[in-house]
């Protein structure tokens, strides 16, 4: 059976090393393309030009080693990567800005150099996170430079990439969207993305597994420009929807002393709600859905169109922190001088992305509060160390059982499955008093209960244990 790594291959440039334009260069080499990766960072390049990954992502180290200086190469020289591509990938950031709108200064500034090294017909495809109508900011900014109509086309397709399963997310997509206004444009995109498509990636022996298969393979579907732009702003604000919807039932919940767990297994089952992101919690973070609510919300605005719909989305989620603050204040009664361990600081499980962590904000309320903080990650200590420097009050502990000694109570901020299935003798024994406030909800009120524990989670009633009868601790222990 031939081989689609060598019978399909497109000369791709992708600009920007982040966690999508990295994922996808190696990702398009993985299907079989010729691919350049460049970026302006010196050092970050030389890092991958060794070979190693400046982010953590399930499955990137080992396929970075498969195909780097074979599919795909890095570089600080952008030309070496425009010249030979046929579709360029626009990757660099689009970070929120004051006004709520994504700041598009740096795909500006990428597009003025693409225009100065331009040797010829290429697309240039929107991998970013961008508002509707880039794509027609874009094709100003070419003719602004000088580049004729003909010499290049500008399609959008949006990445549904999520943190810790990026690459699988990748290979084994729920949709891939193409939004192009020309049938020149658009087949040079289903080329690209052919492999998956026609399911021929994964016939290969070494094709990572997933949902996707030669039987059933990726779907593409095809759109408008503008309408591939606002299919990635709707997606994301409609997940947070999800997760502000929960959390607010949650809160209703609590306040009948019913079971937001038993609610949302409930709802889940019905095929028109499904299960995912029904969990309550501490609110949604991370690098997506915060700015992506907040650019949707800015666009919407500047078209006239009322959805405040959307503002109540980010202020659910901006007053969950707010009461799960107050859930550990309630707990412990007085906050200063006590001591909390603090079990994750990434936003989310499988990803050492600290961007906008609920747990990194509740932290320092925490420390503001005059509490002493010793934290456990197991992928993020040392970029929260960054934004959460050691101190006297901030320390960081090797595992969890190290954070929870002698500690006033235990909370948990980050979903990782290695907190849920944690030795509790062992964290009841570590604990100066065995009081644990769950953000995630990794737990049954009646288990914690039986073991020992005060326990407070999201949506649910609070159990609080007796102490009668436990071992009364040795402070020299």
């Amino acid at each position: 059976m031939p081989d689609s790594r060598v019978t399909a291959s497109v000369n791709i440039c992708v600009i920007g090393s982040g966690y999508v334009g990295l994922v996808a260069a190696v990702c398009f080499a993985e299907m079989g393309h010729l691919v350049v990766c460049v970026d302006n960072n010196e050092d970050k390049v030389a890092q991958l030009q060794r070979g190693e990954t400046p982010i953590y992502e399930a499955q990137l180290p080992e396929l970075l080693a498969r195909h780097r200086n074979k599919g795909v190469t890095f570089t600080t020289d952008l030309a070496a990567g425009i010249h030979p591509a046929e579709a360029v990938f626009i990757a660099v950031g689009t970070p929120q800005g004051n006004s709520g709108a994504a700041d598009l200064s740096y795909v500006e500034a990428v597009v003025s150099q693409i225009a100065q090294v331009m040797n010829g017909y290429k697309v240039l495809v929107e991998k970013s996170t961008v508002p509707v109508y880039t794509n027609e900011w874009i094709t100003r900014c070419m003719h602004r430079h000088g580049v004729a109509p003909e010499q290049f086309d500008v399609v959008s397709n949006p990445e549904f990439l999520r943190e810790g399963t990026a690459v699988g997310d990748f290979l084994h997509p729920d949709r891939i969207v193409v939004g192009a206004n020309n049938e020149r444009s658009a087949d040079l995109l289903r080329r690209i993305y052919a492999p998956l498509t026609e399911g021929r990636y994964y016939e290969q022996a070494d094709a990572l597994p997933g949902p996707c298969s030669a039987a059933e393979p990726a779907k593409l579907v095809v759109t408008s420009a503008q309408s591939a732009e606002i299919i990635k702003h709707a997606s994301n604000a409609f997940l947070a929807m999800k997760i502000s919807f929960i959390n607010a039932v949650a809160n209703l919940a609590e306040s009948v002393d019913a079971d937001i767990e038993d609610i949302a297994l409930g709802m889940g089952l019905d095929a028109r709600v499904g299960p995912r992101f029904l969990r309550a919690g501490l609110g949604y973070g991370g690098s997506c859905f915060p700015k992506d609510v907040a650019a949707f919300s800015w666009v919407a605005e500047q078209q006239g169109v009322d959805f405040r719909l959307l503002s109540e989305v980010r202020k659910i989620n901006e007053r969950q922190l707010d009461l799960f603050f107050e859930k550990i204040h309630s707990a412990l009664w007085t906050l200063r001088g006590k001591k909390i361990a603090a079990l994750g600081l990434a936003f989310k499980a499988d990803t050492d992305d600290i961007r906008d962590s609920p747990a990194i904000a509740l932290i320092r309320r925490l420390l503001d509060a005059g509490v002493k903080v010793t934290a456990y990650d197991p992928a993020a200590m040392a970029v929260a160390q960054r934004a959460l420097p050691a101190s006297e009050s901030m320390m960081y502990a090797a595992d969890p059982y190290a954070a929870a000694e002698d500690a006033d109570a235990l909370v948990i901020l980050t979903e990782w499955k290695e907190f849920a299935s944690l030795d509790l003798h062992r964290l009841n024994r570590a604990l100066k008093f065995p009081i644990l406030i769950d953000g995630r909800n990794l737990y049954s009120p009646t288990v914690m209960r039986d073991n020992g524990f005060t326990y407070v989670s999201v949506g649910r009633p609070a159990v609080y244990a007796s102490t009668q009868g436990r071992p009364r601790r040795n402070p020299a222990e």
